[in-house]
């Protein structure tokens, strides 16, 4: 990869996946806890290196337009989990982002520090005007990180995402470049 992501937070650094990350990866991929509310998972190993090998795909394209990244603790150099940014519309200059976390490390801010760096590297760096993301209406502390990191809720959307054998609701929270600059 030429030119690698890498965005440093207080206490994290938000790099693009190696080869080597699959086993940390899969460590918070395989656990039932922590996937309860994404699409996918938990997975197996097969499935946690099949992810790894398609961001490491995902990072050589060009132009770039999905930016999944590992979050490593700095003190440590432990990666504890994944975030990612991913321009959907390139012509509204629009895109969403996610996250997951080790359960080890939940509670501890990390996930909102990983989302408010992603949100300043959409505006200032993707030159984004709209980002977006969605949460399982029952996942109340990622909500609280959407809210957090200066997103708004627009709305309920119901029934609309189909995973682990049920219809299931999402709140769609998003944030404009300008409500951004305002804020810092």
């Amino acid at each position: 990869m030429k030119n690698p992501t890498r965005i440093e937070t207080k206490r994290l650094i938000l790099r693009d996946f190696v080869a080597a990350d699959w086993k940390a990866a899969h460590v918070y991929g395989s656990d039932p806890k922590v996937v309860q509310f994404m699409p996918w998972g938990p997975n197996s190993t097969s499935q946690t290196r099949a992810y790894i090998r398609r961001v490491l795909r995902l990072g050589g394209e060009k132009p770039r337009t999905k930016f999944e990244l590992a979050v490593v603790l700095k003190p440590e150099d432990r990666l504890i989990g994944g975030c990612g940014i991913r321009i959907q519309n390139p012509a509204f200059m629009e895109g969403d982002l996610g996250y997951v976390f080790n359960r080890l490390y939940w509670g501890k801010g990390y996930a909102t520090e990983a989302a408010k760096a992603l949100v300043h590297f959409g505006f200032s760096k993707l030159k984004l005007h709209r980002i977006w993301a969605t949460c399982d209406p029952l996942n109340k502390a990622s909500a609280r990180v959407l809210a957090k990191t200066g997103m708004k809720r627009e709305g309920l959307l119901r029934r609309n995402v189909f995973q682990k054998g049920a219809w299931r609701d999402s709140y769609l929270y998003a944030v404009l470049e300008s409500e951004h600059r305002r804020l810092h």
